[in-house]
């Protein structure tokens, strides 16, 4: 997201036009859904806290689990929902501001949801790895051991 259009093209084999044409192209369409930043907690001040919560539903006829996606995904607390195969059937990545209001939002909104069978809160320890971003990288030699 923030290469310059010159360098794609120089990449690509593409016009710098041609490659600012496609990117518009694709975020029109909705290929490209956004651009975001990624921040590393533990480098500001930043005291939130995050959870994993598994779901179990009763799916809805004629409308498998999407009715409650929907309304799981509408709270502002709620990052991502995930369908999942195994064990339980939606992953719901959660922020709150502390670990109690982490654990008021699960008992109060995601419980009490008609078609919620069940919860499990899992709350994030550690980040080691994000969208493909390190954390708190440990220094590697120019052998690529570990220092």
């Amino acid at each position: 997201a923030r290469m310059r259009n010159e360098d794609i093209a120089a990449v690509t084999g593409l016009s710098e036009r041609e490659v600012a044409e496609r990117i518009t192209d694709m975020e029109n369409k909705g290929v490209i859904r956004g651009y975001k930043g990624i921040i590393d907690p533990e480098k500001t001040e930043d005291t939130s806290v995050s959870a994993i919560i598994e779901l179990k539903v009763t799916p809805k006829a004629g409308l498998g689990f999407e009715d409650v996606a929907a309304k799981v995904m509408k709270y502002p607390e709620v990052e991502s929902v995930y369908l999942m195969s195994g064990v339980y059937d939606l992953n719901v990545v959660v922020k709150g501001k502390s670990l109690q209001d982490v654990a008021n939002f699960v008992a109060k909104e995601l419980s009490a949801m008609e078609s919620v069978t069940s919860t499990a809160t899992h709350f994030v320890l550690r980040k080691y790895k994000d969208k493909g971003v390190i954390y708190g990288a440990p220094e590697v030699d120019e052998r690529g051991n570990f220092i």
